[in-house]
């Protein structure tokens, strides 16, 4: 077992309590300057013709939307609402679906099927380097301690890009799912996270027992159906993670569904469905103090380069 896999739960842990102390802090930000929050935009508009699908944002309020047009990167800012494209795609056949950045300022993209796994440098908008996979759609990107994680919807397999002590970029590693994990004929593999202990992974599965999530230990890539009592994911897309509360976007339902885990991410009790009448077949999702931003991917049009895509803004369980 390698270094990073042998250490993926320590360090996961110590991960995922930095994470919750900065959600708590976030927490503690938005409820200090709330007022401040409240005045911010709750939709702005994305470019015509962008199709968003992933979005992330880091540690200033800006998110970052990935396009499956062309795989541009559009940066928004959360207090006004306007934006601009800041990194250009590699063209059609070269989407950019999920996205993470984490704390150096890098963009890790996941290229849909193009196969690729991709880096961005957000400050300077420039594709540090693309690496060439088998995958033939991939799908969504999760950071761990070591590692970049990514789904591929058309096969059982996550694709393991090794990172250095500095997250700096190293090579890539196909990981194959076994254990409980089913794969279907169509999308099987979407949204990835962590459980709240950090010690293993957490991807949707929209085949297995009618859509649900799997618990994925990283070392092995077993995967274990996670107890989530009678809930079904079968549009589960986007995880997002904050403390042990998991939402889960179910992007056809126009729905976000909200879960309580345990800390190993073994079991999970639906304690919430937030939906919107703005809700437009929204992916991903995305957190800033106490908001959640999804863009909406209209996916139920044709999309043309007049179609109009937003994001908008729901409030947090």
């Amino acid at each position: 077992m390698p270094p990073t896999d042998r250490s993926f739960a320590r360090r996961g842990f110590l991960t995922g309590a930095a994470a919750l102390t900065g959600a708590a802090l976030l927490g503690g930000t938005a409820h200090a300057t709330g007022t401040q929050q409240s005045a911010w935009p709750a939709e702005f508009p994305l470019p015509n013709g962008f199709q968003p699908e992933g979005i992330t944002i880091g540690s200033a309020p800006f998110a970052y939307f990935g396009s499956l047009a062309n795989g541009d990167i559009y940066r928004a800012s959360l207090a006004t609402g306007r934006g601009s494209v800041i990194s250009k795609g590699l063209g059609a056949s070269h989407p950019t679906v999920g996205l993470k950045t984490d704390r150096h300022g890098r963009l890790f993209l996941a290229g849909g099927v193009s196969g690729e796994l991709r880096t961005v440098n957000s400050r300077t908008g420039e594709i540090e380097k693309v690496y060439a996979t088998d995958g033939r759609f991939v799908n969504d990107v999760i950071l761990t301690p070591g590692a970049a994680w990514f789904t591929d919807s058309f096969r059982a397999v996550l694709h393991k890009l090794l990172l250095d002590r500095h997250g700096a970029p190293l090579t890539v590693e196909t990981v194959p799912l076994t254990g409980d994990w089913e794969q279907g004929d169509d999308f099987t593999a979407n949204g990835i996270e962590r459980t709240p202990d950090g010690s293993a992974l957490l991807v949707v599965n929209a085949v297995a027992n009618g859509g649900g999530l799997m618990r994925v230990d990283p070392a092995t890539g077993v995967a274990r159906a996670v107890d989530l009592h009678d809930a079904k994911l079968p549009n589960g897309d986007g995880l997002l993670l904050l403390g042990r509360i998991l939402y889960a976007v179910q992007q056809q339902q126009n729905a976000i569904d909200v879960f309580r885990l345990n800390a190993a991410g073994t079991r999970g009790t639906a304690i919430a469905r937030i939906t919107d009448p703005r809700f437009r077949i929204p992916t991903t999702v995305a957190a800033w103090g106490r908001r959640l931003y999804l863009p909406n991917a209209r996916f139920d049009v044709e999309p043309a380069p007049d179609t109009e895509y937003d994001a908008v803004a729901v409030d947090r369980v």
